[in-house]
């Protein structure tokens, strides 16, 4: 039939070795299926664990037998519907395809030790053991994977009366806890930052989900992205929040997907942003932020490989397929991006232009001047800090002037802040452990400018 068929040129194989094996695969995975039973039928027919409900939900009870792991993969098939594949789990709810393949053998490998139960007779070492947990049925061409198991029913059951709350439905994920309110003047409270400015803030991120806060060192870049997205979400909800910091090494596998050890081998891995936005994905009414310190230290088009297009908001919620699994991949609409850059540092390499087009900058700035610092100010009552910060004024204003230096270089308010007491020692180190530091790189080639600074600034303790 095969000779029949095929001509010297349409197949380089003389031997038909390959397609051989090719048409034995048709014959196992779709030809015989068709040929001895319904695709949709479940199987095996003739088998059963003979546990019941009540059984089962002792077994539940026994960390000996359902450990977290084992738990979390009963939860997340329940929230599937009760069916679904480990593709489907893996994509939906993080952890690897063999998380839930192996967890699902060794699982019902303890209930087999446990209860005694019979085990079906294979000559295939892991397909006798998940009928005690499952159902089965090959998947068909527009389901993702290429097995579906089903809870049986007495198992299902039992899930329904057993208390999971506890248990993580997606990876990573720390159950949630009742979260605090949290407003507009409680951000400028702590941030130290105009109504005005905020409100900018604000409306920047919301309009194009993607923002940049830059500036100098201690201006409290960092400080001020968790509180922005409290702000926005108005609740301190961390499990909204995910916080990561780039450097030189980082990758597109740490951050996306990739292969790394596991086991003997090696086995595919989702990374931090994939799960992040799986799980944005399943809260599609509530925002998520991604936030990304020292955003310029990592290669930002080797890191976000082929989803650089989809981080634009105009492309949010639109798929492409990953290199590594082939998989179709989006980044949903509720996802925030807020990154953080130095602008001080020198040896960092600016963004790219189209990196560049993607983001908002907004640029933070000493606040000094805002309501926030004042009231903070005011609090301590002491003439030293308030002559100490009139003179680092004065010193950011000669910063801001100078020709090789500019706004970038100005020393932040953050060097200040997070204090409950105002001493003369504590403020002495700041000024000669963390400022006189920075200035003496500032002016190295400027001895006289930065003598008479010393002199101005250790002077504050000497009057």
């Amino acid at each position: 039939m095969l000779q029949s068929a095929l001509t010297e040129n349409c197949y380089p194989d003389k031997a038909l070795k390959t397609l051989t094996i090719g048409v034995g695969f048709y014959i196992s995975r779709f030809y015989s299926k068709k040929s001895t039973k319904d695709a949709t039928e479940w199987f095996p027919k003739d088998y059963s664990p003979n546990i019941m409900t009540e059984t089962w939900l002792s077994l539940l009870a026994d960390e000996t037998v359902f450990s977290t792991n084992s738990l979390e993969i009963m939860k997340r098939i329940k929230d599937y519907g009760g069916m679904a594949t480990c593709t489907q789990l893996s994509i939906k709810y993080g952890e690897t395809k063999n998380f839930y393949n192996a967890g699902s053998s060794s699982l019902a490998k303890r209930v087999a030790n446990k209860t005694g139960c019979p085990v079906l007779t294979t000559n295939n070492e892991n397909s006798k053991w998940w009928p005690i947990l499952y159902v089965g049925r090959s998947a068909d061409k527009n389901t993702e994977g290429t097995y579906i198991w089903k809870l049986r029913d007495e198992l299902s059951e039992a899930l329904d009366q057993f208390d999971l709350s506890k248990i993580s439905l997606y990876a990573n994920e720390t159950p949630s806890e009742t979260t605090e309110t949290y407003s507009k003047e409680e951000f400028l409270e702590e941030v130290y930052m105009t109504g005005e400015r905020f409100d900018t803030l604000c409306s920047l991120l919301k309009n194009k989900q993607n923002l940049i806060l830059q500036g100098a060192p201690g201006v409290g870049k960092t400080f001020a992205a968790r509180r922005l997205a409290y702000a926005v979400m108005e609740e301190k909800d961390d499990n909204r929040i995910e916080f990561i910091q780039f450097h030189q090494s980082y990758s597109y596998e740490d951050f996306i997907m990739g292969y790394k050890p596991q086991g003997e081998g090696f086995g595919l891995q989702n990374g931090i942003f994939y799960r992040f936005c799986q799980k944005a994905a399943n809260v599609p009414d509530k925002p998520f932020f991604f936030i990304i310190d020292e955003i310029n230290r990592g290669n930002m088009s080797k890191i976000f490989g082929e989803l650089l297009m989809l981080i634009e908001k105009d492309y949010r919620g639109t798929k492409v397929t990953l290199a590594y699994n082939g998989m179709p991949f989006t980044i949903p609409k509720n996802l925030y991006i807020i990154g953080m850059m130095n602008t001080a540092d020198r040896s960092l390499a600016m963004i790219d232009y189209a990196l560049r087009r993607r983001f908002s900058f907004f640029h933070m700035e000493p606040g000094f001047n805002s309501d926030g610092f004042k009231a903070y100010q005011a609090a301590f009552d002491n003439d030293t800090f308030n002559t100490l910060v009139d003179r680092i004024k004065e010193l950011n204003k000669e910063i801001t002037t100078d020709n090789s230096l500019g706004r970038d270089f100005c020393i932040g308010h953050s060097y200040f802040c997070g204090q409950n007491e105002c001493t003369d020692e504590r403020m002495m180190e700041t000024v000669e452990y963390d400022i006189l530091p920075m200035l003496s790189e500032y002016w190295f080639d400027e001895p006289t400018k930065l003598q008479r600074w010393e002199n101005i600034l250790r002077g504050v303790f000497n009057d």
